[in-house]
């Protein structure tokens, strides 16, 4: 199989390329910055690992891209590259939910001695939110527990089971103890989607199907707004204001 993946759904950029066709098998992988400045580097990048390769962007099977939710400004860049490049190669698209792609991660990366656990994705959507998910694994298959939502870190929830639970992403080291729902049990790893990851995926959602055309690479948005009011602010400011004087 032979893929390209990248996810520039937060501040960090990842590009990777696999193929595994019997003749030249390898990986290339590219980091870089990610959000709003994706748009600068991105097609560079893809094209430099896409020559590194040896490969056509036509002898691709799919190109896989982290399709959020995330960063507004990231998301719209993946989403136009990947129906760029697929158009122009007529490949289908793999939009991959980019909160799985943080869970295949940490499960990758740090729970590689389990066999089955849950892991709830927690990623940083500003704004005094959290983007939440929960999802299951068995081996490397994976189940949606929780569709993707958004939380106060105040109101997030992770309790112990009777499978090893593991919460994971980047809002721990910017809400700290405000995440205080997360119980003693429970597994912390610090991670980001990574295309790495969409690769490992890939397989299992292209087997279900779920590739599509390059014309319905679309982005997955939870906010449907990407900045306060001067009156959210304001309320936002005295909230924080009342906790710190409070007796």
């Amino acid at each position: 199989m032979k893929l390209l993946a990248f996810d520039t759904s937060t501040d960090a950029m990842s590009i990777a390329v696999s193929r595994d066709d019997g003749a030249a098998a390898g990986l290339w992988q590219h980091q870089g910055e990610g959000g709003a400045r994706a748009s600068a580097g991105l097609i560079a990048a893809v094209l430099e690992l896409m020559r590194q390769s040896g490969l056509r962007l036509s002898e691709l099977d799919a190109i896989c891209f982290g399709c959020g939710p995330g960063s507004f400004t990231g998301l719209r860049t993946a989403c136009a590259v990947a129906q760029g490049l697929a158009f122009g190669a007529g490949v289908p698209v793999l939009p991959v939910n980019s909160l799985l792609a943080l869970a295949e991660e940490a499960r990758h990366s740090g729970l590689q001695q389990v066999d089955n656990g849950e892991v709830t994705a927690l990623l940083d959507a500003r704004m005094e939110e959290i983007y939440v998910a929960r999802y299951a694994f068995a081996g490397s298959t994976w189940t949606e527990l929780q569709a993707a939502h958004l939380l106060r870190p105040e109101y997030v929830v992770v309790p112990t089971g009777s499978l090893p639970q593991a919460a994971a992403g980047n809002a721990f080291a910017v809400y700290g103890p405000r995440l205080g729902g997360i119980a003693d049990g429970v597994t912390r790893i610090t991670a980001l989607p990574q295309a790495t990851a969409l690769l490992r995926l890939a397989p299992q959602l292209l087997a279900r199907g779920l590739a599509v055309p390059a014309a319905q690479a679309l982005p997955t948005y939870v906010r449907d707004k990407v900045a306060q009011t001067t009156a959210e602010r304001a309320a936002i400011k005295a909230a924080q204001v009342a906790t710190t004087i409070a007796p």
